[in-house]
């Protein structure tokens, strides 16, 4: 079968020496890289899929994807960079695992979302953090029973939270009415896993 006159061999020495010797007058066609093929067949769909719609469903779709975006985020998820930069892994690991602690903040009276419309200042006080290191047998055992079914539909937290164990005095302020109000347990005062 095999016609020992024509030699094989396993590795040719180049590509371009082996068109060279089949065909020397013919150049060498020249491909552009795989990448850059995928990546224009991709902007051709996408362009091509865009075309076709008309500009209120463009809109629709964009707010569409806004709203998920936002019921995403105010739902516990975690938000997620467009275009990640190296290390923020490790970074959004780290800030989940800050111990419980009091914060501060100032903000003015209307930014506090009690209906109150004043341009006074209040230094607000919270508490921030994880509790890993509180968890209790009793947290494993509400765990186990949520991953078990046996709790379905009742709303509980199988680990312990960040949270005031005492608050501040009360806060009074003038609103924009002239009006003098006192508010009690606005501010926490001491932090602690609950």
């Amino acid at each position: 079968m095999f016609n020992g006159s024509r030699k094989y061999s396993p590795l040719p020495s180049s590509p371009s020496s082996s068109r060279a010797s089949s065909s020397s007058l013919l150049p060498a066609p020249r491909r552009s890289p795989r990448a850059l093929q995928r990546h224009s067949s991709l902007l051709a769909q996408y362009s091509s899929l865009l075309e076709s719609y008309t500009e209120g469903e463009i809109r629709q779709l964009i707010s569409a994807l806004v709203e998920r975006y936002s019921q995403a985020m105010n739902s516990g998820g975690h938000e997620l960079p467009l275009f990640p930069r190296a290390g923020s892994r490790r970074k959004r690991a780290r800030a989940r695992h800050k111990p419980c602690a009091l914060k501060e903040l100032e903000v003015s009276v209307s930014e506090l979302g009690l209906g109150y419309e004043s341009d006074e200042t209040v230094l607000f006080r919270y508490c921030s953090g994880t509790c890993e290191a509180a968890v209790r047998s009793y947290d494993l055992s509400l765990k186990s029973m949520r991953s078990r079914r046996r709790i379905k539909k009742e709303k509980v937290r199988a680990r312990p939270c960040c949270r005031p164990l005492a608050y501040d005095d009360d806060v009074s302020f003038l609103d924009a009415y002239n009006r003098y109000y006192t508010v009690n347990e606005l501010s926490a005062k001491e932090c602690g896993c609950v």
